[in-house]
């Protein structure tokens, strides 16, 4: 019952394989539903190079619908992963209003105008940071993206460390609120299985994230981040092994952007 709610598509310039390919992989490995969660456009075409462009939306859209009818037997959610920046609000608002979304995942990648904290082609950045104040920086934004009440899913909780660049030994104070404010707005936290496959080789988020979130009865869901048909699905067993171990035994289904809780 641990579905996998966050999977990409060739639109986004840096995935692999079609809908269909990762649909047919779900069935394989014994999953019963999967959301497909690509990269959203932003108002600006080419605002980067990993995500599709705003006429591109429709297209993604008659792909999942078509994976829709192509596998009948398997439940396939149709999402979004938008990313939350201040200022861009109206425009999320505006892509929820477009198509009847099951979920949107928010998720923080940039802490600055220019700056992609996970885009290998900009690793150096790291170089000329303080790190303590990258991380201060991206949970402040979190928790905004939290508050705003936006989102269904916050995406990968502590993606900073995706190149192995690890928090202050005290950073509870900087994750502690977005919790707060997670539960408060209702949204859940994804344990996002990518970070196995990046030099930090952890879940995202941290055990240490996920047992303050446990004891604020901060719901999850499963993911991913499947770029590629063999990753969806991946490493499952080690994510529901780590939300047991901390008391989790309920994770979020969506559905018209309604949360129902099923037992994993």
């Amino acid at each position: 019952m641990a579905f996998d709610y966050h999977m990409h598509t060739p639109l986004c310039r840096h995935a692999a394989g079609e809908p269909q390919e990762y649909a047919r992989h779900a069935l394989e490995i014994g999953l019963s539903e999967i959301g497909f969660s690509d990269h959203s456009p932003m108002r600006q075409d080419n605002f980067d190079s990993w995500r599709m462009n705003f006429s591109q939306l429709d297209e993604y859209v008659a792909k999942i619908r078509a994976t829709q009818k192509q596998f009948p037997q398997l439940t396939i959610r149709l999402a979004l992963e938008v990313d939350y920046l201040p200022g861009h609000e109206d425009w999320i608002r505006e892509l929820a209003a477009l198509h009847p979304w099951d979920y949107f995942i928010g998720s923080v990648h940039y802490v600055s105008d220019s700056w992609a904290i996970d885009d290998p082609q900009k690793l150096s950045e790291w170089n000329y940071r303080d790190s303590t104040e990258v991380w201060r920086t991206y949970f402040e934004l979190l928790t905004m993206a939290a508050e705003s009440k936006l989102f269904d899913i916050i995406g990968h909780a502590d993606l900073p460390k995706k190149f192995g660049h690890r928090p202050p030994e005290n950073y509870a104070p900087m994750y502690e609120k977005f919790l707060d404010v997670a539960k408060k707005s209702g949204c859940a936290m994804e344990l996002n299985t990518a970070g196995l496959r990046k030099d930090c080789d952890e879940i995202y988020p941290s055990r240490q994230i996920l047992e303050s979130a446990f004891q604020k009865n901060v719901p999850i869901s499963f993911g991913s981040d499947a770029h590629a048909p063999r990753e969806v699905g991946m490493n499952f067993a080690d994510a529901v092994q780590l939300a047991r171990s901390v008391g989790y035994t309920e994770a979020c289904r969506f559905s018209n952007r309604r949360c129902q809780k099923v037992r994993f």
